[in-house]
């Protein structure tokens, strides 16, 4: 059975996100979404949880609350992202890891599984959450109603 996974704090979900669920939808038996608490924006887990619920009831949910703080490429903050999210999906036998990031090499490295990249350069949806909470309504083409209606 193949098992796939994607991580992220969806804020706000948006259509390169959705890209990349429906590819591992698609693709695997199936599909998981690790949603994590963030400060970058005032929409609360269980909103942005639902978005993800709504549109895709096949995904399967899980809450990343108290995430690690350190980020980065190197290997120590690459050991506490992995190892968090090695208690993320215990007892999960994940196969794959679906991401458009450079740490996405070494999420399926330490977790022993395949990564596949979807669209890194973000050549088929030129967004990231960060440009829309810059600026939600010149970006309103990049979200859903239901997720553009939350950031009203």
């Amino acid at each position: 059975m193949k098992i796939g996974f994607t991580i992220g704090k969806f804020a706000p979900l948006h259509k390169g996100h959705q890209y990349l669920i429906e590819k591992g939808l698609r693709e695997m038996d199936k599909f998981y979404v690790i949603i994590y608490e963030t400060k970058v924006t005032p929409i609360p887990i269980k909103i942005r949880a639902n978005w993800i619920k709504q549109i895709y009831p096949d995904v399967n949910v899980i809450y990343a609350k108290n995430p690690p703080s350190q980020y980065g490429l190197d290997e120590e903050s690459v050991k506490i992202q992995t190892d968090y999210l090695k208690k993320m999906v215990k007892g999960i036998k994940v196969t794959h890891f679906y991401n458009s990031e450079p740490y996405g090499k070494f999420v399926a490295r330490d977790l022993q599984i395949q990564e596949v990249q979807v669209d890194r350069k973000r050549e088929k949806y030129p967004i990231s959450g960060t440009d829309i909470r810059k600026g939600i309504k010149d970006n309103e083409n990049f979200l859903e109603k239901i997720v553009y209606k939350d950031l009203k």
